[in-house]
């Protein structure tokens, strides 16, 4: 974090009247159950960073629909910020199957690393995780906070602003989860939801704006409620509707230069965090892997995907497209290491289905869906496919045995083979 430590404006008027605002480079907490407004905090801040023409990069679990109508609830044109590239909407898909491993925090710490990889490519000012909830159902809590802790560090010490929304607790361990995150937060901000009676115009309930470190201004309580254009505000009179609205939207700082991949509308589909590694990052991984199967039998596969030159030449397929269709086939759990002209992918789930699956998905993400072209592409693909035994010591031994495969031997099996 810089030596020189400034308040911003968080776009919550008690924090910002009370505390002066958000410390620049601070971390920060929402808690609260479903429409309490956490989300409404969390744009409401993204828009106070796009005002004064900084980028925030937005992590959100919802359709993308839902996230413009919520921000069209507070007269928020989000598309239009996204389109001057300050504000970037990364949409997350949840870790569903992760929770049916035997240990799936070695792949929920994965999460938190990769939140680093995406703050890096995109440099914001302020980063908004709505929600982290699917994302800390670690089982071993010291693991979780020793996690969380590391990536606030990652976060403060590029000098970015983060608010991290996540449920109000509803079980014991639950409630240990937030309160051990919390505590490494700069401060934390508790909605307490009312429960809403018939007929009644606005959301309402109680906020609770607490410091961990700075704001020697103190906690704060006030009520709140959820007024069209205000969003979550504690400046409300009972007898009047709020006709406030923002200011017109700023048009881009021309001094500020972004990728042009960052032009673009909201996906489709939820983001998936990349899972390709560098060569040793993939061996710490597949160590990890072998040992988890020497512990618990868990089974894996090594899957070797070759490329025929020919495919390039004759302009049917690059190596680059066919990984893009192996990464788009595989599940977060499962990881990618490029090795020259190979693409190697660990497999976590150790049987013949998974494998199939697997190659059926390559076809079908294939860059074109013309039959004429599959049959034509399908003949320049090959596969070695290794299924982990007990010989196999380190990753070391096993990567050598798959990378030291001919692809032009009988090892190699075409694509087609597997998917029929």
């Amino acid at each position: 974090m810089s030596s020189s430590i400034k308040r911003i404006t968080s776009g919550f008027s008690l924090i910002d009247k009370n505390w002066g605002g958000i410390y620049r480079g601070g971390s920060y907490m929402i808690v609260g159950p479903r429409k309490s407004g956490r989300t409404l905090l969390g744009l409401q801040s993204a828009l106070e960073a796009a005002k004064s023409t900084e980028v925030c990069l937005y992590f959100t679990l919802m359709r993308p629909k839902d996230l413009m109508i919520q921000a069209a609830s507070l007269n928020f044109d989000i598309q239009s910020y996204m389109n001057q590239n300050l504000i970037i909407v990364v949409r997350v898909a949840p870790p569903n199957e992760i929770y049916d491993m035997y240990n799936p925090d070695d792949y929920l710490v994965e999460y938190f690393h990769d939140i680093i990889t995406v703050v890096d490519q995109y440099r914001p000012a302020r980063i908004i995780f709505d929600e982290l909830t699917p994302f800390v159902g670690f089982k071993n809590l010291d693991y979780l906070r020793d996690t969380f802790l590391r990536t606030l560090e990652n976060i403060e010490e590029r000098d970015i602003t983060s608010m991290f929304i996540i449920s109000e607790p509803a079980t014991q361990k639950a409630q240990n989860i937030v309160e051990g995150l919390s505590q490494f937060v700069t401060g934390t901000i508790m909605l307490k939801k009312e429960t809403a009676t018939r007929g009644e115009r606005f959301h309402t309930g109680q906020v609770i704006i607490s410091p961990n470190v700075g704001h020697t201004e103190g906690e704060f309580v006030s009520d709140y409620r959820i007024e069209p254009n205000k969003g979550v505000t504690t400046e409300f009179s009972p007898d009047r509707l709020s006709t406030q609205t923002f200011e017109e939207t700023p048009r881009l700082v021309k001094s500020r230069n972004f990728n042009a991949q960052t032009k673009i509308e909201m996906p489709s589909e939820p983001y998936a965090f990349s899972n390709i590694y560098n060569f040793n990052d993939f061996l710490l991984i597949l160590n990890n892997q072998i040992a988890l199967y020497k512990s618990t039998g868990q089974t894996f596969n090594l899957i070797s995907f070759k490329l025929d030159a020919t495919a390039q030449m004759r302009g049917l397929l690059n190596l680059g497209q066919l990984q893009n269709a192996i990464r788009l086939s595989t599940s977060k759990k499962d990881k990618i290491c490029v090795v020259e002209n190979k693409i190697v992918v660990l497999l976590v789930r150790g049987n013949m289905k998974s494998v199939v699956d697997l190659m059926s998905n390559v076809q079908n993400n294939l860059p074109n869906k013309d039959l004429n072209y599959i049959n034509a592409v399908l003949e320049f693909i090959s596969i070695f496919n290794q299924e982990v035994n007990e010989r196999f010591e380190n990753a070391e031994i096993l990567m050598e045995t798959v990378l030291s495969v001919d692809s032009s031997s009988q090892s190699y099996q075409p694509l087609n083979k597997y998917i029929g």
